[in-house]
């Protein structure tokens, strides 16, 4: 009986996904609940599970295409043939495809005697497989241009999908050799993060404030109590933290750059759902740490962790990457020495970090040489004023020059 593979509900706001690695292929078989296709989204990338036991009949939509949630985009059988048979049972009804590519080898043919009959063919033919064959004709391939890479000199569609990407890397043929291109699609993500910065230019008056601050005083703490931090909590204790707690107290004090415009309304946020962007596996992600302002330093550190590392492994889940009423984006940690960040709307405020460098400053009329860290405050001028920005920003340099006026609230 055959089963449809369909494009699971992966988000309220998502219609649309990325068809990504399909990890069993035609005729291959998949057990009850095994991933058998990774689905991409604008936010995260999901497994599609087997919904039974069998054997992977059709691949309707092929990796990189895209397709609607709900929409069938392969099938199963599940009275599959045992593992080791090379029979896979006829797929369901489905629109006519070309026709499998016929080769025709002619074998020699000795003097004064007629070419051997037909089985030399048929063993060819033989020897691609019906995915392969599909796979050759769309893309307008000839057998001979795919070297066949399977169980008895076997012609898979991987090995066409091969020869097809080599022929897209092929160098121009106007240029020199060692002159090459490759046209790669964006995935959905890459193409959400586009739109979302193309939408924050147009969409808000952003301008940017910048000052810096010197770290002396958060690096002694963290020098004089990591051992105990760490002992105690099993994290480090890191310059995050304090930058949560800095950015809560400053958004405090200014509540316009947590609010955001709606309409023609500014609604303002009593509560602090932090954004803090960090590098995923395939892109920028800003995962929100929910009601900040309840938690302790190692409560920060720890979700902090927690989401960094399950966003290099793209297995955050859709609503911890949703909301968010600030964001902290951290440049230094790649070396950025200083930066314009662009706000995630609709938020009105976006703070951004930059490396710690020692430099010469002035201290009590001397010159000495300081840990410091240069800070930039983006902000949507439609409801935070230049004086507020400049409030706000200074107010997380006095916090973190200070660290116990975060505790004192002074």
């Amino acid at each position: 009986m055959a089963v449809e593979l369909r494009v699971p509900e992966v988000g309220e706001s998502i219609t649309e996904v990325q068809v990504g690695d399909w990890l069993k292929g035609e005729g291959e078989r998949a057990s009850r609940e095994e991933a058998v296709v990774m689905i991409d989204t604008d936010k995260v990338t999901v497994e599609l599970p087997a919904p039974v036991s069998g054997v992977i009949t059709k691949i309707l939509v092929p990796k990189g295409q895209t397709a609607k949630v709900g929409d069938v985009i392969g099938y199963m059988e599940e009275a599959a043939p045992s593992v080791g048979t090379r029979s896979v049972p006829p797929p369901p009804p489905a629109p006519a495809q070309p026709a499998p590519v016929q080769v025709k080898v002619e074998a020699p043919v000795p003097p004064a005697a007629a070419a051997p009959p037909g089985p030399a063919v048929s063993e060819r033919e033989e020897r691609i497989m019906p995915a392969a064959s599909r796979a050759l004709h769309d893309a307008g391939l000839a057998p001979s241009e795919v070297t066949p890479t399977g169980p008895g000199g076997r012609m898979l569609k991987e090995d066409v999908e091969r020869a097809v990407s080599g022929k897209q890397s092929a160098p121009v043929a106007h240029g020199p050799a060692d002159r090459e291109e490759e046209t790669v699609a964006m995935t959905p993500m890459r193409r959400r993060i586009a739109e979302r910065l193309v939408e924050a230019q147009q969409t808000a008056a952003m301008l940017t404030t910048f000052n810096e601050c010197d770290m002396s005083a958060v690096m002694a703490l963290r020098k004089e109590f990591q051992p105990q931090f760490q002992e105690k909590y099993g994290i480090k204790l890191g310059f995050m933290s304090f930058f949560v707690k800095a950015a809560i107290d400053a958004l405090k004090l200014v509540p316009s750059v947590n609010a955001e415009v709606r309409g023609t309304n500014i609604v303002y946020k009593n509560y602090y759902d932090l954004g803090v962007a960090v590098g995923g596996g395939k892109g920028l992600v800003v995962p929100i740490i929910r009601n900040a302002e309840r938690l302790s330093f190692a409560e920060v550190e720890q979700v902090i962790a927690d989401l960094g590392v399950r966003a290099k492994k793209n297995a955050l889940k859709l609503e911890e990457l949703q909301g968010g009423t600030f964001t902290i984006s951290n440049g230094g940690i790649y070396g950025s020495m200083m930066s314009t960040p662009i706000l995630n709307p609709p938020q009105s405020g976006i703070l951004g970090l930059h490396v710690i460098n020692d430099r010469p400053v002035v201290r009590d009329g001397q010159i000495v040489v300081r840990p410091m860290m240069y800070l930039a405050l983006t902000y949507d001028h439609r409801i935070v004023d230049g004086r507020e920005a400049v409030t706000f920003l200074k107010r997380i340099k006095e916090a973190v020059e200070s660290p116990a006026r975060i505790l004192l609230e002074v």
